[in-house]
């Protein structure tokens, strides 16, 4: 049976039958469905390496790609021709969730679109593939798990890591309770290529860019070629700085490892010390200090400096009373804390990572798709919404200059304030979506 008239006719059979009444259909399990067809939005980005990850699996198949510059749609469908790769392209991506025959979206879009298109996806009956952070808020994020809880399909983040076997390891080996008592915990990026964001004028929208749609539920500006593209990174209408783009990689760990949940407070301090003078509205320079029960987790960034701590660019350290663990997407090592001339535990050597941990983390989504096992997920919208989340209070905690408190029983801070930040506000005719 061709796979549209499969789907055509399990899809009349559903209408009418009780959902609860029949065992989830696993097409793909069965052998009655050949491919995992699936479609990117956003393909300039990481949108594109997720899809030439996932093509590295043979049981995934790229049928659409979604983008509202022309001219990145134009030149991802004519690199995929060149490989014998025929996909349609649009720039609505609702056409796409229409489209019976594609059965898992992939959102590579800036963050302020993440979770409109992952609940309209799941919506409309498909799994999801989202970049980190997960959402652009805190509210952003609670309603992305309700939607996937509501709809029950696969939703995997973007956090490769959480993939990698080495960093299973590390984590494996602090668990282990080897180092011993740990009170204090560091995570951190230093990326010495991002560099100062000249100022530029305003702009007519370049020819093929369909910048109201780009623009979606932020708030309306004229087009500025620093807010588009990467740099959107550093415009709070859209991101949060190198604080949801590398915090969720590196705090994400940093809790893991702890085993433990959210924070009692959150104090931030840091600025634009780099270059104050620069387009960008993130901070460069950034400290921020999470109060747990029994630790300390501290974030720092900066921006046009490589040396971070432990000689290492970017990386999480557990402290520990007999040593300390330090891991990055590299490897990781222990570094024995000396007693008496003596080690007091021994020394880890540099364990090196052996495997490419983007094509295990979609290659683990593909697995799920396939088993509906969302238990097996590496990375699902609960763990990608989760550390978003922590990612935002560190940035509201810096946006207010204060010592802030979070109440994790009512899921708000105790700061009428804070409390303001929980929600993005969605403009020009765009709203939150409902679940």
């Amino acid at each position: 049976m061709k796979r549209r008239n499969f789907i055509q006719s399990t899809t009349v059979f559903l209408a009418g039958t009780t959902l609860s009444s029949v065992a989830p259909l696993n097409l793909f399990a069965n052998g009655l469905v050949d491919k995992i067809r699936f479609a990117v939005i956003g393909v300039n980005g990481m949108g594109w390496s997720n899809l030439n990850a996932l093509l590295k699996d043979p049981r995934a198949e790229c049928v659409a790609l979604c983008d509202v510059d022309e001219n990145v749609l134009t030149k991802r469908t004519a690199e995929l021709a060149k490989r014998n790769i025929i996909v349609s392209s649009v720039s609505d991506y609702q056409k796409l969730l229409t489209n019976k025959e594609i059965d898992v979206i992939v959102i590579g879009t800036p963050d302020h679109w993440h979770c409109k298109m992952m609940v309209d996806a799941l919506a409309a009956g498909k799994d999801v593939y989202v970049e980190k952070p997960a959402g652009n808020s805190i509210h952003e994020c609670n309603l992305m798990v309700a939607a996937q809880k509501k709809y029950n399909k696969v939703v995997q983040v973007g956090q490769w890591q959480r993939s990698q076997q080495h960093f299973k390891d590390a984590m494996a080996y602090v668990h282990s309770g080897k180092l011993g008592n740990v009170r204090l915990v560091k995570a951190w990026a230093y990326q010495g290529w991002m560099k100062a964001t000249p100022i530029v004028p305003d702009t007519a929208v370049p020819e093929g860019v369909d910048y109201k749609t780009w623009l979606g539920p932020a708030t309306n500006r004229p087009f500025n070629r620093n807010r588009f593209h990467f740099n959107f990174r550093w415009y709070w209408d859209y991101a949060g700085g190198l604080m949801t783009d590398w915090g969720v990689h590196m705090i994400d760990f940093a809790l893991l490892g702890m085993k433990a949940e959210t924070p009692i407070s959150i104090v931030a301090s840091g600025g634009k010390f780099a270059n104050p003078d620069d387009a960008s509205e993130t901070p460069d320079t950034l400290t921020a200090i999470y109060q747990f029960k029994d630790f300390n987790l501290q974030w720092e960034h900066a921006t046009g400096i490589n040396g971070g701590p432990y000689s290492r660019d970017h990386g999480v350290a557990f402290i520990g009373n007999n040593g300390t663990l330090v891991v990055n997407r590299q490897g990781w090592e222990v570094i024995p804390e000396r007693e008496s001339g003596k080690d007091k535990i021994e020394r880890v050597e540099f364990q090196k990572s052996l495997d490419n941990g983007l094509e295990k983390h979609t290659s683990n989504f593909l697995d799920v798709i396939q088993s509906r096992k969302l238990e097996n997920l590496n990375a699902s919208i609960d763990v990608g919404s989760h550390i978003a989340k922590i990612c935002q209070m560190g940035n509201i905690a810096y946006r207010l200059g204060k010592k802030i408190y979070w109440d994790a029983e009512k899921n708000k801070f105790t700061d009428s304030e804070a409390n303001k930040f929980l929600a993005a506000a969605y403009n020009n005719g765009y709203k939150m979506p409902s679940v």
